[in-house]
């Protein structure tokens, strides 16, 4: 059984490890939660995504709400959160202090640039691999495609919509029996 210590330790170390913000955590999430852990299946974790992309914060501090929650009630959701949130505030209490001195250096700019580089790769990552679960049908096929399209061509619709259009979608071609596998 899990504790809130074991909640707050996961946690922590995702948000330690992890550079670029809440996308780029996603796939240390699912492997520490799902691969690891076992507290959640890849299909949960899918939809704690989903719903923490729709609400309000970052999208990783949200999951790891929502996944301490289940754990452990409000009080897993309260370690699972500020294990999440810890690391990101003692590293930027201290770069905050000590940055500015040292940004003119061409050295710490390409160490930034190379930063930038692997944190696109980690949010890649995370696409691919919640792709190759979550894309189980044609409709699947479909929805992602046209989310793709819509978030490219129109970048000003908020993601709420497009995750909304996708769920009513989802809940019409339901009704009609499901899409074809």
């Amino acid at each position: 059984m899990k504790t809130l210590w074991e909640l707050f330790a996961a946690f922590f170390r995702i948000g330690a490890f992890t550079f670029g913000g809440g996308y780029a955590m996603l796939s240390l999430i699912q492997k520490e939660v799902v691969e690891n852990k076992k507290w959640a299946t890849d299909e949960e974790v899918l939809d704690y995504y989903a719903v923490a992309q729709c609400t309000p914060g970052v999208i990783a501090v949200n999951t790891a709400t929502f996944i301490g929650y289940k754990q452990k009630g409000v009080l897993g959701a309260v370690a699972a959160t500020f294990g999440v949130v810890l690391p990101s505030l003692i590293i930027i209490s201290i770069i905050a202090a000590v940055l500015q001195n040292f940004m003119q250096y061409e050295i710490v700019q390409h160490i930034f640039g190379g930063i930038r580089v692997a944190v696109a790769v980690l949010i890649v990552n995370a696409v691919i691999t919640m792709g190759k679960k979550a894309i189980i049908d044609r409709l699947c096929v479909i929805l992602s495609i046209s989310a793709f399209l819509v978030s490219v061509i129109f970048p000003s619709v908020s993601p709420v919509f497009i995750v909304l259009a996708a769920a009513l979608t989802g809940i019409v071609t339901m009704k009609r029996g499901g899409a074809d596998k």
